[in-house]
């Protein structure tokens, strides 16, 4: 008789089989390198895009009540009112994570009867939003204006285009200037999931909408507090009544505890430090990243610090990984079903903390690899 749990055993066996397993890797960061297992290795894995130097929090008593409730700190409302500054909207809105900005605001506003056109490449928690939303979802091709005219030519009640402004796994822009023309045309709402754009790109780092002059005419963003800025959390920002609407019908800002408020200083002391420094600092690096890994033959579409290196094979990328890794370079295999199968990469990010010599020896392993693997 099999026991009750087996199917786990197989189910983990057969992930092994595939060259999808994951387990998870302890190790400290300290500025541009990790530590694993008694290694140190130049870290190409970070979200810290502009590597801000933490400053001192307050010894505030902790608050984590439902904001409704009893845990809605004056720090929020500080906050709040520079975000919505930042994103040249009227009000924005914390949430305690990015995935639970895009869970509560998408299923909020998005309702049966309504259609979602949402990018084919748009990262799990913005599909997973859609989903409860209960409305219709048409998938667009990535970044295809062409597909996405044609596809919103349906007839609903209501109409929203979702995309993200840097993709999370290929590091390309949006089509923004011309999404937001179709978003125009056809009355459609625009929400535009920022994340990886957002105090990075646009001047200021006001996020791919200043990138593209086209932010007035974003409907809604959603962002996150714990990438390019640092520090934890999520956001969304939009006209009052939008945020007004959140704040009474959002169940993933309802139901939950607040963000802790020392999480909400932090993102505050990061917001108000030297950021356009570090801001410049990262796309030097960037630049010098993309121009050396163009020079080695390495093909990528990315013109962002997500610089994918498409391997194709799941093996191979782990194999690709492994030996970066001997060679004192940190950066992760993405595979299934983070991406679409034998679409296999690894994905480096630049930060502002990697210095010339940093980005010079990690090409010069990346050579080795790219030769080694036959991917270059």
């Amino acid at each position: 008789m099999k026991h009750k749990l087996d199917f786990v055993n197989s189910s983990l066996k057969k992930l092994k089989e595939q060259n999808l397993y994951r387990a998870l890797q302890y190790g400290n960061t300290e500025g541009p390198y990790i530590q694993i297992k008694r290694r140190k290795l130049i870290n190409l894995c970070s979200n810290d895009y502009l590597g801000l130097v933490t400053n001192q929090i307050s010894n505030k008593q902790l608050q984590s009540s439902s904001r409704l409730l009893a845990g809605n700190d004056l720090s929020f409302k500080i906050l709040e009112e520079k975000l919505a500054n930042h994103k040249s909207q009227e009000s924005s809105l914390i949430f305690p994570t990015g995935y639970m900005a895009n869970l509560g605001t998408i299923s909020t506003l998005a309702q049966k009867e309504d259609l979602i056109f949402s990018d084919e490449l748009n990262h799990v928690s913005i599909i997973e939003a859609c989903r409860l939303s209960g409305a219709k979802i048409t998938v667009y091709k990535h970044n295809d204006i062409n597909d996405l005219e044609r596809k919103i030519r349906q007839k609903g009640r209501r109409k929203f285009i979702i995309t993200e402004g840097v993709f999370s796994m290929d590091g390309d822009f949006a089509n923004l200037v011309e999404i937001s023309h179709i978003a125009s045309k056809n009355n459609s709402i625009l929400i535009l999931d920022d994340a990886h754009g957002d105090f990075v790109s646009g001047s200021d780092g006001k996020g791919t909408g200043k990138h593209f002059g086209v932010e007035k005419k974003i409907d809604l963003y959603v962002s996150s507090l714990s990438k390019g800025l640092g520090a934890f959390g999520g956001y969304v920002a939009s006209k009052n009544k939008i945020i007004e609407y959140l704040i009474n019908k959002s169940r993933s800002f309802i139901y939950t505890s607040a963000l802790p408020n020392i999480f909400v200083e932090l993102a505050i002391n990061r917001f108000n430090s030297n950021r356009e420094k570090q801001r410049k600092k990262l796309w030097d690096n960037i630049q010098m990243m993309l121009s050396g890994l163009s020079s080695l033959g390495f093909n990528t579409n990315s013109s962002s610090q997500i610089i994918p290196i498409i391997i194709g094979n799941e093996k191979t990328a782990m194999e690709f990984g492994r030996y970066l890794f001997e060679k004192g370079i940190f950066a992760q295999p993405i595979r299934y079903p983070t991406v679409k199968i034998n679409s296999a990469r690894v994905r480096i990010s630049i930060t502002a903390l990697l210095s010339k010599d940093h980005i010079e020896r990690s090409l010069d392993v990346l050579e080795q690899a790219g030769r080694k693997f036959r991917v270059i």
